[in-house]
């Protein structure tokens, strides 16, 4: 089974599409933890008819204000599947992204995997911009900034036990893969586009990204444990790898993604070995 985290808060607008591309899915097998972060809209009714309509849907509310961590946090304890994914309320799947991610990871024994993903906007019209990945991804080179996005990750949680992430304010999903990274040693991307992150200024991690240095030095100094010296360093090259996300890794997609994708799919097993 596969356990699909969803936070959100004052989600209203969304939150039923999000849910809907989960439940539409070509696999079956999962449940659906949502995490309310004490939404002031109409959030929480609009989850409370969804979740009369599907069993697989648990609907959780934080007792106190925890933001996206304190909500993945929660889901994490609550999650009973082999594989762990993840999907904010605002944002969305394509139909096979569980069946193809979590076959690619059964077939090549893969315990971390992230896809590419779509850019879409408030109304949610594809926005012709797609943010690539690394093919491959390891402890290290996640030190040097966060090229994976939180809704294509799926990670296997039978190998990493349950994970806690201390609540540094922002940039806690850097600081997940981080440590979910450092059991398992690799990950590797399935060269196709899956998920759909939608650009709006309401979701829970929406922010200036440059104004988030400051959580990437907090996350280095006291989640991976480095000095202060080396903790500012990555912080710099953190800085510079969004710099280069933005100029290298987001693609025009105005021509056909297959055009993309001809010359990137390669056969699994030479991939990931």
């Amino acid at each position: 089974m596969v356990s699909v985290i969803v936070p959100c808060y004052n989600c209203e607008k969304y939150i039923e599409e999000a849910i809907n591309s989960i439940l539409n899915q070509t696999f079956s097998d999962f449940e659906i933890l949502v995490v309310d972060d004490l939404s002031t809209d109409n959030t929480a009714h609009i989850l409370e008819k969804l979740r009369k309509r599907d069993k697989r849907i648990k609907y959780f509310k934080l007792s106190k204000k925890g933001g996206a961590t304190g909500a993945r946090n929660k889901a994490l304890r609550e999650a009973k599947g082999k594989y762990i994914a993840f999907l904010d309320g605002d944002d969305l799947w394509e139909p096979q992204k569980l069946e193809k991610q979590i076959k690619f990871m059964e077939d090549n024994n893969i315990y971390f995997s992230y896809t590419d993903y779509e850019y879409i906007d408030e109304k949610s019209k594809r926005l012709n911009r797609m943010r690539r990945c690394p093919f491959k991804m390891s402890y290290l080179r996640m030190l040097f900034g966060d090229s994976v996005g939180c809704l294509t990750v799926i990670y296997n949680a039978e190998k990493t036990g349950l994970i806690q992430i201390p609540n540094i304010g922002k940039r806690n999903d850097y600081a997940l893969w981080c440590v979910v990274l450092k059991k398992v040693k690799r990950g590797f991307k399935y060269p196709e586009i899956l998920a759909l992150y939608r650009k709006s200024s309401g979701s829970l991690s929406s922010g200036g990204k440059i104004g988030l240095l400051k959580y990437h030095y907090y996350m280095h100094r006291n989640i991976n444990c480095f000095n202060p010296v080396i903790a500012l360093f990555l912080t710099f090259i953190n800085g510079i790898n969004y710099l280069v996300n933005k100029v290298v890794y987001d693609t025009d997609l105005s021509s056909k993604k297959e055009k993309y994708y001809s010359n990137k799919i390669v056969k699994m097993g030479d991939k990931v070995r």
